[in-house]
């Protein structure tokens, strides 16, 4: 009797290396090895040790077609196939198909199909019916940081380490890429994003939290996708210690600001870590807080955190591709989900990123709530964040003068807080990624600028690590001291891994 190459335990992607390789993982095992194509001028990286299998990518679309089309009819028969049952039915359909699949095989070849060739292809067929199809043993892999794909045949993965490998295509041709992305926007439950000639962008929040960004048709004859995924995705600022990005001191100080609710804007370049240290910064909020996130697609989790009770969450929704009175039919935005926002009785506003005109909103929110309200943004140097603002400002209204936004600022903004990278990969060094500074919003400046205190700043030895600079206002040590905060803590300059009790 053959045995089932699919078992009804949780799905594991097979492993990957080379062109059209996969293996099946041993039981337990999550992470695929992967390997860079023939003639790659990347080295190989492997994850994990199992023995390589080749998957015949072109019998595992053509089986996905047969159970597609089987489990089709089957949904018009039966109405409790959903969900779990579905993907347990989709199971054994896969197990039989390629059984026979097998059995024909070998009768072609005059040599029996392996046991570890059924598995890998089983896992690929059930990968492309209700996965990420070739994608997913990427997404499944822990320590990869982003996915980036350049057309069908080129796919490059940024690991933690920052080592940037080649890897294998996710694609047979640009359109098998195009239908693939196609999948995964239907599989999102994001129903009005889509990629189309007409519609040649695509912005998805997959499965697993990781944030898509595609675009075709404006790239020449290829289609680029970059992948940016949420590692740790449950750390607070205890882990970032032990990840080096601050200081046990700067903990507390964090820690301390964030249940004192002062206003905080974390700032920092692109992929430099603004939204992992806001998820962060969320675990200091008391689990029955009620407070609401508001993001273009979901990547702070609060609502499943498995700590907070009383989050209420809401994300940004696309236009349908229709035009009502000159507006785009079905589109919310982060400015619509701000203004209603301010109507529900939070006690907090968080908004996972700020970029277009919910600023004004959310520098209203600064200045009529109690405080307690966080936000990210894009800023190459944190003396940048100031004018940021204003640029914003000026774009989601004309009539807006960059003095009313540093009036607002400096009304509404207590702390900025940046976070820096040194990339170091380029002359074969890694990234690190760290607090660099805290600045103390303390009002409007003579020049009309806001004006403020470095509380932290890059430690003398040149290194970004932050370290007490400025004492803060009496005002707000007072407010940190009441929230649990040892003052005596910022009379040490040195970075510490260890707080003096």
């Amino acid at each position: 009797m053959r045995a089932d190459p699919v078992s009804p335990q949780p799905w594991q992607d097979p492993a990957a290396a080379g062109p059209q390789t996969a293996a099946g993982a041993p039981s337990g095992q999550r992470h695929a090895p992967v390997a860079a194509p023939a003639g790659s001028p990347a080295s190989p990286r492997h994850v994990g040790r199992v023995p390589e299998v080749v998957v015949d990518y072109r019998a595992a679309g053509e089986l996905k077609r047969q159970v597609a089309e089987r489990l089709r009819h089957e949904l018009k028969l039966r109405d409790d196939l959903v969900g779990a049952a579905r993907e347990q039915r989709g199971r054994a359909l896969i197990n039989e198909a390629v059984g026979l699949w097998a059995d024909a095989r070998a009768m072609e070849r005059g040599v029996p199909v392996s046991p570890a060739e059924e598995v890998a292809l089983a896992e690929m067929v059930f990968a492309l019916q209700f996965r990420a199809g070739r994608l997913q043993r990427y997404l499944d892999d822990d320590r990869i940081e982003n996915i980036l794909i350049n057309g069908h045949d080129q796919v490059w993965l940024d690991f933690a380490d920052a080592e940037r490998v080649r890897a294998e295509p996710v694609a047979d041709s640009e359109e098998d890429l195009k239908e693939l992305l196609r999948d995964l926007a239907r599989h999102s439950g994001q129903s009005e994003r889509t990629l189309s000639t007409a519609d040649p962008f695509l912005a998805l929040r997959l499965a697993d939290g990781s944030r898509l960004q595609a675009m075709t048709g404006v790239t020449g004859e290829r289609t680029y996708v970059t992948i940016r995924r949420h590692r740790l995705r449950g750390t607070d600022l205890a882990g970032l210690v032990q990840l080096g990005t601050l200081d046990a001191r700067l903990q507390q100080f964090l820690a301390a600001a964030v249940r004192a609710e002062r206003n905080i804007m974390v700032a920092g370049e692109q992929a430099a870590g603004k939204t992992f240290l806001l998820r962060a910064l969320l675990r200091e909020i008391h689990p029955d807080e009620r407070f609401g996130t508001i993001e273009t697609e979901f990547e702070l989790w609060a609502h499943e955190n498995g700590f907070h009770r009383q989050v209420v969450p809401m994300e940004a929704r696309e236009s349908n591709g229709e035009r009502v009175d000159g507006k785009a039919a079905g589109e919310i935005t982060l400015l619509d989900l701000l203004n209603r926002a301010l109507r529900m009785t939070l006690t907090r506003v968080v908004v996972g990123e700020v970029r277009g005109p919910e600023i004004t909103a959310l520098m209203q929110a600064l200045t009529s709530g109690r405080g307690g309200n966080l936000a990210t943004l894009h800023a190459i140097a944190p003396h940048v964040v100031f004018d940021r603002i204003a640029e914003l400002y000026l774009q989601a209204r004309g009539n807006f003068s960059e003095k009313l936004a540093y009036r607002q600022i400096a009304n509404g903004l207590h702390l900025l807080v940046y976070v820096s990278m040194d990339d170091r990969t380029h002359v074969g060094g890694r990234r690190q990624r760290w607090v660099s500074h805290v600045w103390e919003i303390t009002g409007l400046g003579p020049d009309g600028r806001p004006s403020y205190n470095e509380l932290f700043g890059p430690a003398p030895d040149g290194s970004l690590r932050a370290v007490p600079r400025t004492p803060p206002s009496p005002k707000t040590l007072q407010r940190l001291e009441r929230a649990g905060f040892p003052a005596h803590l910022l009379h040490e300059g040195a970075w510490t891994t260890e707080v003096a009790r």
